[in-house]
């Protein structure tokens, strides 16, 4: 089975080019979503959070008090990076292990920092979703309700997507002009390709 890391700037379209993906019958793993997750599920990671950023990063209930910890780490760059090193390893082993429990020919993992992370090295290929920043802007201003300066800084606190092209097995453009499905069913025949002649060989 192959592991399909797949990344992309904010707006860039990544979560629909996942639902294609899935559309076909490939199971999908958000990465972002299950870091969010396993900040209240796991034990291990609740401790050493409330050990790093004390016992005010969760709520009596037990809940992660995000509000508090994203003061706590916006525009504190060292902060940050003591949270993703906490968070990050935690997330890569819950998507090997949720990986570990398909059988498919290959699962792809989304992720909106797979290359910043390091979690893009447990992947046989990955893929970028590029689109150009003007229409990222428009499309997280629509999206999100919020003005284009604010998308701006989002934007510039990401890797630059030269540096992602850079990193990337394959790309899929998506520009609002290029169509997407097309680009999705022929990584997916060169995915199960792939699959087929390493079955092939080992017979």
């Amino acid at each position: 089975m192959l592991t399909i890391g797949i990344t992309g700037g904010i707006g860039s379209g990544k979560t629909t080019v996942c639902q294609i993906f899935e559309s076909l019958g490939v199971p999908v793993f958000n990465a972002d979503i299950t870091a969010k997750s396993i900040m209240n599920t796991d034990p291990v990671l609740i401790a050493a959070i409330k050990e790093a950023f004390g016992m005010e990063a969760y709520h009596g209930n037990g809940e992660l008090n995000r509000k508090y910890l994203a003061s706590q780490v916006f525009n504190n760059q060292k902060a940050l990076d003591q949270l993703n090193a906490l968070v990050h390893p935690a997330a890569i082993q819950a998507s090997i292990d949720w990986a570990n429990e398909q059988n498919v020919p290959y699962v792809i993992k989304e992720a909106a920092i797979l290359f910043e992370s390091g979690s893009y090295k447990n992947c046989d290929f990955n893929i970028l979703v590029f689109s150009p920043e003007k229409t990222r802007i428009e499309r997280v201003m629509k999206r999100d309700g919020v003005d284009e300066e604010s998308v701006r800084s989002r934007i510039n606190k990401q890797m630059p997507e030269e540096e992602k092209k850079k990193m990337a097995d394959f790309i899929i453009i998506n520009d609002g002009k290029t169509a997407l499905i097309p680009q999705v069913l022929k990584l997916n025949e060169h995915f199960l390709t792939i699959v087929k002649n390493r079955t092939d060989s080992n017979e």
